[in-house]
């Protein structure tokens, strides 16, 4: 069968981009095929700085034909409902339709419309100038003559050429040459813009990969991932040194060359008395670069690694040359950020009213900046005031909060005043991803107590899924109090997440907080924190996508999970308890029961048949009455004191003392008794059962 190869050649395509055209490339060119009736066996994208490609094997060389008979109106019809079908059949007249008769509907018109099949190159130049042309960059330009003309083409960057060939495995292709705005599909494509400039001639897959290679292109991005990263490794090992991995660098770098050369630089060792962090995205950032370690340690070596698209004549000097001053020029600058972090403000005597306003030593360099911050009103957030007010309400529900962490209160009070102040901080006005971890380095460096520092950087956490969680209980506390500070304030101004938006993190904060409860085992009241049941029901869609992760059923979180329910650590044990419950013996054998008793109430409840308001046991006729009150009795006491001792466990294993009395009244009772006193006794013997469950979960909400 066939193959199609494209390749859309540009200039540079930014890397962040790379990746996602070339799949949405793949998804646009299959889609459109499929729909006009041809079928692949597959398909696999490929991307450059410089090109995106697409092989496409086993493509059909031409659609199906197709035959539809199209069912109109009865012969009888009116004038105007038969004009209608005739036109919309493509019919010239009622001569061209085909009478059907219907015993019971009489004759009636069917079109039958005949599409014959069509060639998969006269398919493919059809659908691909409007992909092109429609394609979805996030940012697009116009260029050259045509650029001022209605339509012209916008690409992601000056389109050069396209390549569109079409063909068997092992016979000759042909080109299928559509055009747009000026540049037909070829066969012709360009290899290294510096190595290899010169036409290349393909005919298809295999030759185009092998062609660009020898012109210094390695079209597979994952195989210049790897021929980085191997590199990397190879030249830091050489010189007793091991690369700093950073996956989302990697994927960026592989995006920026077509030939990759790796080479390592130095910089002077006097630049290591700047923090590991601030060096390491100093250098990624500004130059792409990877950071080195010494083997075995954690402090960096003053080697980088650089990789470039050029195969040099004097093995890389004047690249690593020009590479090092850039980083040097750099590391300089973050030196100076960071010494001068550690010094006074010039204006010291304009924040003594925020330094008393928060409790500050304008001694120390932290304190400074958080006066600094307050001082300036630097805005939080329109609706809800500055970053000073934020720090206040936080302060105030960390100090309600370490009632219930058992965090100590002048430590809390100490961290949550500190941990916005680096925000003020040139370190992280440059690297803003720094902040709380320059905090915490700041902190320490002017004596702070070791869970106030740690709080400082930890308060952020965790920040998605996969992040640790706090451990120490002051930065347990300050965490907690960030994360809710947000969501009560967000919910306040009315600005809560809707469909996939959610600019504000308001999902991530809240289940932070979840894991924090749950993960720290924390009892906190959240409706009594929050005072609003609307972010409660935010926090229980948080808590079951969480418990849903750890592989509990959906099933057994609703049977636990009430709507007024605010201490999610104690959900989250019911959850456990009652998962391994159900899936014991007794367990399945009391849920069929008990719903059994649930289904059967709820029957006689509709149709307003007499209950009785409680079980008396003068009206019980046999044995199974008697054994199942009496097991309910037992079973609901020792329950209810298991729950309220928060032994979920205990309160199943209960519980399950109920099995053999319910199957035993199910096999020897008949509820439904002619005299209506007893019937009505033994719907109220059901409704314990139904009580009696319900002390630990709603049982008629399990599945099975």
């Amino acid at each position: 069968m066939p193959n199609l190869l494209l390749e859309l050649r540009s200039e540079e395509i930014p890397a962040r981009m790379q990746r996602k055209a070339a799949g949405d490339l793949k998804k646009f060119v299959t889609d459109a095929l499929v729909e006009a009736g041809l079928s692949y066996e597959g398909a696999r994208e490929y991307w450059t700085p410089r090109r995106l490609a697409l092989d496409i094997h086993g493509l059909t060389a031409r659609s199906a034909d197709v035959r539809e008979e199209r069912k109109g109106p009865r012969t009888d019809a009116n004038e105007k409902a038969i004009e209608g079908f005739l036109r919309g059949a493509g019919l010239s007249s009622v001569a061209e339709a085909q009478v059907v008769s219907d015993p019971k509907k009489g004759d009636f018109y069917v079109a039958v419309i005949s599409k014959p099949g069509r060639a998969a190159e006269e398919i493919i130049a059809e659908v691909m100038p409007g992909i092109i042309r429609d394609f979805p960059w996030p940012k697009s330009m116009r260029w050259g003559k045509a650029s001022s003309k209605p339509g012209a083409l916008r690409w992601v960057r000056p389109l050069q050429s396209i390549v569109c060939t079409f063909g068997p495995e092992h016979e000759e292709t042909v080109v299928i040459p559509f055009e747009i705005d000026g540049i037909t599909a070829s066969n012709i494509t360009y290899g290294h813009r510096f190595h290899a400039p010169e036409a290349i001639t393909v005919r298809r897959f295999d030759d185009y990969v092998a062609n660009l290679e020898k012109a210094k292109v390695i079209l597979d991005a994952e195989r210049r991932k790897d021929i980085i990263l191997h590199d990397a490794r190879d030249i830091a090992f050489a010189n007793g040194l091991e690369l700093v991995e950073d996956e989302g660098l990697l994927e960026e770098v592989s995006g920026l060359v077509e030939w990759p050369q790796v080479l390592m630089g130095s910089f002077e060792e006097d630049y290591l008395s700047i923090p590991s962090e601030i060096i390491r995205l100093t250098i990624k950032t500004n130059q792409k670069c990877f950071v080195t370690r010494r083997q075995g340690e954690e402090t960096l070596s003053n080697k980088f690694i650089l990789i470039s698209n050029i195969q040099a004549t004097d093995g890389g000097k004047e690249i690593i040359h020009g590479n090092g001053k850039v980083v040097r020029a750099r590391l300089s600058d973050a030196l100076h950020f960071w010494k001068r972090d550690q010094g006074n403000l010039p204006d010291l005597e304009t924040l003594e009213a925020s330094a008393k306003k928060f409790g500050l030593d304008l001694k120390k360099p932290l304190d400074q900046r958080m006066a600094k911050l307050d001082a300036l009103d630097v805005t939080f957030h329109a609706k809800l005031g500055t970053q000073g007010a934020r720090v206040a309400r936080i302060r105030a529900l960390a100090s309600e909060l370490a009632d219930i962490t058992g965090a100590d209160t002048a430590l809390v009070d100490r961290a949550a005043v500190l941990a916005k102040a680096d925000l003020r901080t040139e370190a992280v006005g440059e690297f803003p991803e720094l902040q709380g971890l320059m905090g915490r380095k700041y902190a320490v460096l002017q004596g702070e107590n070791a869970s106030v520092a740690a709080a400082i950087e930890d308060h952020y956490k965790p920040q998605g899924p996969s992040d640790r969680v706090p451990e120490d209980k002051v930065a347990i506390t300050v965490a907690l109090a960030d994360k809710l500070d947000t969501l009560i304030g967000f919910w306040a101004i009315d600005e809560k997440p809707t469909g996939s938006k959610d600019p504000f993190a308001l999902r991530r904060a809240a289940l932070g907080v979840v894991r924090i409860l749950l993960e720290r085992r924390v009892r906190l009241p959240l409706l009594a924190t929050s005072k609003d049941s609307d972010l409660l029901s935010f926090f229980h869609d948080r808590l079951k996508v969480y418990l849903r992760d750890q592989g509990a059923r959906h099933d057994l979180i609703d049977a636990v999970l009430t709507p007024e329910a605010d201490d999610l650590l104690m959900v989250a044990r019911r959850v456990e308890a009652l998962t391994a419950f159900i899936t014991s013996e007794d367990g399945k054998n009391l849920l069929a029961g008990t719903k059994r008793a649930t289904q059967l109430l709820a029957a006689e409840e509709k149709k307003g048949t007499v209950i009785a308001d409680g079980v008396s046991a003068a009206l019980f006729k046999l044995d199974a009455e008697r054994e199942l009150f009496a097991a309910i009795s037992s079973a609901s006491k020792d329950a209810a004191d298991a729950v309220a001792g928060e032994d979920f466990r205990s309160a199943m294993a209960a519980l399950s003392k109920l099995r053999g009395p319910v199957d035993r009244f199910f096999e020897d009772v008949l509820v439904n008794d002619e005299d209506a006193a007893i019937r009505a006794n033994r719907l109220a013997l059901l409704r314990l059962i139904r009580e009696a469950t319900g002390t630990v979960a709603d049982f008629s909400k399990i599945s099975g």
